[in-house]
């Protein structure tokens, strides 16, 4: 058994940023992370083309801006680069290779409880704090949706994660599945190196420029949400036209507005749209079923692929090894309150990373969850 004043789970961006916060207040900690390496979504999940989908002025960690001359929207070997400086310069040691499968607060001592299995040495160890940060994210395991016949389909079938470059499908038929960033730009990869590709996309989503949420994003600081979503829409309508003609419908809401209210992001084109407008690729509607190679569409179109791709996201795990999850998670694995007060809860839980607001919400998260804990232990020692 090993004692701490502060427990963090999990060394992606969110657990590092926490990380970094404690040690500028000199307040100890011990952080856990499953995997052999940390953000580990970006050095073992994130396709080779991968790059911020925000500009660097919104995608630092605490006390660290992005250098200079590091390109505006960096690719995801500058980032990795910088997350590695990152570890560097704040000293922070994870113990790599602990998979936490139990926590659970202990009413008669006050503390959490925490056990962990040590891959390396196949041993459960146990970890008692007074304060637990989740920071296992919003992408803890990737998500494929249950349609009939996928397990009997002849082709190939993966995640988004698992995806690297379009270069293994040249000259197949490809159909993407899922119509968000990873989707869009996972598209667009395969349609440049020389495979058939198509895309499924059933929901409404905005697509819009890269410039346009930057812009976006500062006028935020100045004018109302709805004056800046009104500003956007109208660029974005500007610039693509009509994209109902080619299956892409617009929701009612604003990006703005559907991304603080249901953490659902526009979709940032970096020429995926060109391709479609161009018939390049094709846009198709939900599946209906599978048939060995065959997929059937809600249109009762039938068309054969040589593989399918998810790119439908990922899930929440917190609530699998969280046994007190109701003192601050829903059952699906999301903070309880709404943002800006959703990062705490009861007994000395908090919440890094599950805002929905990518790399700028981690950090805002783990500067308040910091600033909370160096308040409570002050009241402690003051008692």
């Amino acid at each position: 058994m090993e004692e701490t004043l502060v427990l963090v789970v999990g060394a992606g961006p969110a657990g590092l940023g926490i990380a970094a916060c404690l040690t500028k207040k000199s307040i100890p900690y011990i952080l856990l992370e499953k995997e052999d390496c940390c953000a580990s979504l970006w050095k073992k999940r994130a396709y080779n083309r991968c790059h911020l989908h925000l500009a660097k002025e919104f995608c630092s960690l605490p006390f660290k801006p992005h250098a200079p001359q590091a390109n505006k929207y960096m690719s995801k070997d500058d980032f990795i680069e910088y997350i590695d400086d990152y570890i560097l310069d704040f000293d922070i040691r994870p113990r790599y290779y602990h998979s936490v499968e139990s926590a659970s607060f202990d009413e008669a001592t006050g503390k959490w409880l925490v056990e962990a299995r040590d891959i390396l040495v196949k041993a459960t160890k146990v970890f008692v704090a007074s304060f637990l940060v989740v920071a296992t994210g919003e992408n803890g395991k990737s998500y494929i949706p249950d349609i009939p016949g996928l397990k009997y389909f002849k082709g190939d079938v993966m995640h988004s994660s698992e995806y690297k470059s379009g270069r293994e499908f040249q000259g197949k038929d490809v159909l993407v599945v899922g119509c968000g960033n990873s989707g869009m730009e996972i598209s667009y990869d395969l349609c440049n190196l020389g495979a058939n590709t198509s895309i499924v996309v059933r929901n409404p989503v905005h697509v819009v420029a890269r410039e346009m949420i930057f812009v976006g994003m500062h006028l935020l600081k100045y004018i109302p949400l709805s004056m800046v979503d009104a500003i956007v829409t109208f660029a974005s309508k500007l610039k693509y036209g009509n994209l109902s003609k080619y299956g892409i419908h617009r929701p009612n809401e604003g990006p703005f507005f559907l991304k603080a209210t249901k953490g659902r992001s526009p979709v940032l084109d970096v020429g995926t749209i060109a391709k479609i407008q161009s018939a390049d690729i094709k846009v198709l509607p939900g599946i209906s079923r599978i048939n060995k190679t065959k997929v059937i569409f809600e249109d009762d179109v039938e068309l054969a692929f040589d593989a399918i791709i998810f790119a439908t996201g990922f899930k929440s795990t917190a609530c699998d090894w969280l046994k007190d999850y109701d003192y601050i998670l829903k059952n699906d694995g999301f903070p309880k309150n709404r943002f800006p007060n959703h990062w705490k809860g009861k007994n000395k839980l908090y919440c890094a990373g599950l805002s929905r607001m990518g790399i700028q919400g981690a950090s805002k998260d783990a500067i308040a969850i910091t600033n909370d804990i160096e308040m409570v232990v002050r009241a402690m020692i003051a008692s």
